[in-house]
């Protein structure tokens, strides 16, 4: 059984040169699939790289996607700004001349402002293509893990289902029993109607009409036959590998209208207890469908 879920956590973190990150990918239920994404400045490709990835990994849940990254300190290449460097050499040489000031020290030139410079090997567009793509790869790892997460969580949905779909069997096999002794039920009812009609004067039209009646009523082989077959196909969804969450939907509706005419043409308290039993065990049946992706 290949059911999945649409709730789920996963977390992945990564580093390349001087950066480091952290990507977290939430999900929760969705009639269609929805990417939320936040990520860094300038990392503009990512947004893009995430949704194609969400695409090709899910159908249906709301997946909130989170990328955290920074840059350690010190971590982009240093050097001296020569230019800067000479000016101030240049704009010395009067006063050392003089003998108003000693010739500068290196230590002390290089504490000059504009003297010291720091680079960022990530501004290069191949370094920050190379961050990039390594970051859009503990996406990917993130969005892995966010799905075994999910077939873990309808692993549990489809234990629960068909155990929902095991007590619907049983429940129309209950029917189908206090089902057989409906026709007799009717018949006495019919025998009451007749007999006041009998006294009312009715034509014979009336009496066939009351009597066409009374036997649709008494026949519910046709709601348990296709309750039967919709257990049968709900079985088959559980079972199947694409994702069966919206045929799951429409199911548990046509379920739910089977039952609601299995209740409203029965003859007997009896069979209309089983109905509602069948009426909430659908509804719960509905309610776990729902996680279903």
């Amino acid at each position: 059984m290949t059911l999945s879920g649409m709730t789920g956590f996963a977390r992945q973190e990564g580093r390349c040169g001087a950066w480091s990150w952290a990507v977290e990918a939430r999900s929760v239920n969705g009639r269609n699939l929805e990417l939320r994404f936040r990520g860094p400045a300038g990392f503009d490709n990512l947004e893009r790289l995430a949704r194609e990835a969400a695409q090709g990994r899910f159908q249906r849940g709301q997946i909130g996607l989170n990328v955290q990254a920074k840059r350690a300190d010190g971590g982009g290449q240093v050097r001296i700004n020569t230019d800067i460097l000479e000016r101030y050499l240049a704009l010395s040489e009067e006063f050392v001349a003089s003998g108003r000031a000693a010739a500068p020290a290196m230590d002390g030139l290089l504490a000059l402002r504009g003297v010291i410079e720091a680079g960022d090997d990530e501004d290069e567009p191949q370094a920050q293509a190379a961050v990039e793509a390594a970051i859009a790869q503990s996406i990917a790892a993130a969005l892995d893990a966010l799905k075994t997460s999910r077939l873990a969580e309808g692993a549990t949905l489809g234990a629960l289902l068909s155990g929902f779909l095991d007590r619907v069997e049983s429940l129309v096999g209950m029917a189908e029993t206090e089902a057989a002794g409906q026709p007799q039920v009717i018949k006495q009812r019919f025998e009451r109607r007749l007999a006041e009609l009998a006294s009312e004067a009715a034509t014979m039209e009336r009496i066939v009409q009351e009597a066409a009646v009374m036997a649709v009523k008494a026949d519910v082989r046709e709601e348990l036959d296709r309750l039967a077959g919709h257990v049968a196909a709900g079985r088959a969804l559980l079972a199947d590998k694409a994702a069966a969450g919206r045929r799951l939907d429409f199911l548990t509706q046509e379920f739910m209208r089977e039952a609601n005419t299995l209740c409203s043409k029965s003859a007997t308290p009896a069979l209309t207890a089983i109905g509602l039993d069948l009426k909430a065990v659908i509804d719960q049946f509905r309610e776990q469908a729902q996680n279903v992706e």
